[in-house]
C-alpha cells in the first residue's frame, strides 16, 4: 500500500485503509501526512482550552466541542483530526465524523505538526471555508485567533498567558490563558 499510496491522490477510502499505529494520520488536498502521538504538555493545554470553548459556546447552545482523534472530512481529499473543532450544525456530525467545514478549528502545536499547521493546514483550511482558525502554541501559552477574509486569513485576536484574550465576534467569550499553564 505504501507505494501505491505516493502515486496518486489518495481520499477516504484509502484513509479508512491505514492501519492503526498509534499516529495521527491525515490527508491534506490528497496527500497523506502522518506525526507522531502529541505529548502530554500539547495535550494538557488542549484539554484546558477544550473545557473553556465547551463552558462558552455549549451553555449558549452556538457549538458543540469536539477533540481529537475524531475525523473532519472536508471533502474527497482532505480527512484531518484538528486538536479542537467547534460544530455549529449539529447535521456535520454523522456516524463516521464531522462532515464539512465547521465553525471553528483549534491547532495546538507541536514540533513535528508546527510547519504543517501553519502553512499547508493552514491554506487548505481557507480554501474549504473554515471561517476561524486558532493556533496555540504551548512553548509560549500563546493563542492566535484567525478568521477568514475573501479567502485569507487574518489575525482578529492574540494573547499570551498571563493575559486573557477577547474576540470581537464573541465579546462574552474570555480565554483565561493563565489557567492554560497553571
Amino acid at each position: 500500500m505504501a507505494t501505491d499510496l505516493k502515486h496518486r491522490k489518495l481520499g477516504y477510502a484509502d484513509y479508512e485503509r491505514i492501519p492503526p499505529d498509534g499516529k495521527r494520520h491525515e490527508i491534506l488536498d490528497g496527500e497523506l501526512y502522518v506525526t507522531p502521538a502529541p505529548a502530554p504538555l500539547h495535550q494538557r493545554l488542549s484539554k484546558r482550552l477544550q473545557r473553556q470553548l465547551e463552558a462558552y459556546f455549549e451553555s449558549r447552545g452556538l457549538a458543540e466541542v469536539f477533540n481529537a482523534p475524531v475525523d473532519l472530512i472536508l471533502g474527497e481529499h482532505d480527512i484531518v483530526q484538528p486538536d479542537l473543532l467547534g460544530v455549529a450544525d449539529p447535521a456535520q456530525v454523522t456516524s463516521r465524523a464531522i462532515e464539512k467545514a465547521p465553525l471553528l478549528v483549534v491547532e495546538v502545536l507541536s514540533p513535528s505538526t508546527r510547519a504543517l499547521d501553519r502553512a499547508v493546514k493552514m491554506r487548505r483550511y481557507a480554501e474549504l471555508g473554515i471561517r476561524h482558525y486558532w493556533i496555540l502554541d504551548p512553548e509560549i501559552v500563546r493563542l492566535e485567533c484567525l478568521r477568514l477574509d475573501a479567502g485569507v486569513y487574518r489575525a482578529v485576536a492574540e494573547a499570551s498567558a498571563p493575559d486573557q484574550l477577547r474576540l470581537p465576534e464573541w465579546p462574552e467569550l474570555v480565554i483565561d490563558l493563565a489557567a492554560l499553564s497553571r
